[in-house]
């Protein structure tokens, strides 16, 4: 491990020994045994996990956004119960994790994910959620409409299709109460916030840190290009050919990584490696002639479990993705100007059906299988 991050993850630790609560009790223990898996004595570590040495890159760290409300081993955990907790929703049909599936890159394969009362449809698709914590951007949601992963959470709790707790059916103060009530929580808000006290402040930050605890760093390129990084470099590596990849799929890595002027396809301006999150500055992807809203795409990780793509769900496969990049993006005010054509022209990057396929293998290989299989992300309730 490199001290960058053997440093970052003593840092991490303190904290969480700092924020968390006293220990629980042994009736405590029990209470939350008997509904769930977790080990109150032996919480999972979220808080100083080990990552490779490109995810201590300074470049990396600069990226997040978890400094007002850091992640702690109980505040995680608590969020990943409420997470998989469908009490969450008014009337007990559905969990974030109904939309958010650790199998799917804690994505969606719906165009439009169902809402709680089993007929409405949600006018966005559902985001996957890995590597949300490295984003600096102005907004959350594909419209940016909240300015951080705590207000999401919020905002997915008081919508009237997801979960429900509107004004006229009790709010948030019947969100408090309903979770109160159930004999899991006061243990687990206890050890995480020092008291069983349940405040929709306090559900949203345990969300926001179990949300921002789930990060991709193990995937093929990943294991690929911690072989090849090199801190001193410019690019840190990134224009090395990756000693696990084929010959495809390296000729894919070459097109997203390399810029338009050296006969790539700029991806990599857009979609920041190693994390692949947004870059900040992102606009439009030009889906609409004339758009005039500016979105927030999530990381690419995983992108290849949970198709289609885009905010409406129009691209069904990670090739479409490629084929539209390289010739369909629309023209409008609201266009990213690394979208844009020379001059008033459309953009066309040119490549080939074989250069567009190797990008799709690209794309397939940030697939995270350990993230999928990840006990500490999975579903804790005893069923």
């Amino acid at each position: 491990m490199s001290p960058v991050v053997r440093k970052a993850g003593v840092l991490l630790a303190l904290a969480s020994a700092a924020c968390e609560g006293p220990r629980p009790d042994a009736s405590a223990a029990s209470a939350v045994s008997e509904y769930l898996t977790v080990d109150l004595a032996r919480l999972a570590n979220y808080a100083a996990v080990s990552l490779p040495a490109h995810y201590g890159d300074s470049s990396v760290q600069a990226l997040d956004n978890s400094s007002e409300n850091p992640v702690t081993d109980a505040g995680a955990t608590l969020g990943r119960v409420l997470f998989y907790d469908k009490h969450l929703s008014i009337n007990d049909s559905l969990a974030c994790a109904s939309c958010h599936r650790q199998e799917l890159g804690f994505g969606d394969t719906a165009r439009f994910s169902l809402g709680h009362d089993g007929k409405s449809r949600t006018t966005r698709k559902a985001m996957r959620l890995a590597n949300a914590r490295y984003y600096d951007g102005p907004g959350f949601f594909w419209d940016r409409r909240a300015p951080t992963i705590e207000a999401q959470a919020l905002a997915v709790l008081t919508d009237p299709v997801e979960m429900g707790f509107v004004p006229g059916r009790g709010g948030l103060d019947s969100l408090e109460r309903k979770v109160g009530r159930l004999p899991w929580y006061p243990p687990l808000f206890a050890l995480a916030f020092g008291d069983p006290v349940v405040s929709e402040e306090r559900v949203r930050r345990a969300l926001a840190q179990f949300v921002r605890s789930i990060m991709s760093s193990d995937s093929k390129w990943d294991r690929g290009y911690a072989l090849v990084y090199d801190p001193r470099l410019p690019d840190r590596g990134l224009s090395r050919d990756l000693p696990n990849f084929t010959d495809e799929e390296n000729l894919g890595r070459r097109i997203f990584m390399r810029p338009r002027a050296e006969g790539g396809a700029g991806c990599a301006s857009c979609h920041v490696p190693p994390t692949f999150s947004l870059s900040a500055g992102a606009m439009s992807n030009g889906m609409d002639h004339g758009e005039t809203r500016i979105f927030r795409a999530p990381s690419l990780k995983n992108m290849a479990l949970a198709p289609p793509y885009t905010h409406e769900g129009r691209l069904i496969s990670p090739f479409q993705v490629a084929a539209y990049y390289n010739q369909f993006v629309q023209p409008g005010p609201a266009l990213d100007p690394r979208l844009r054509g020379s001059g008033d022209s459309q953009l066309d990057l040119g490549l080939s059906v074989q250069e567009l396929e190797a990008l799709a293998a690209f794309l397939r290989t940030l697939t995270d299988s350990t993230l999928l299989a990840d006990p500490r992300f999975s579903d804790p309730f005893r069923h």
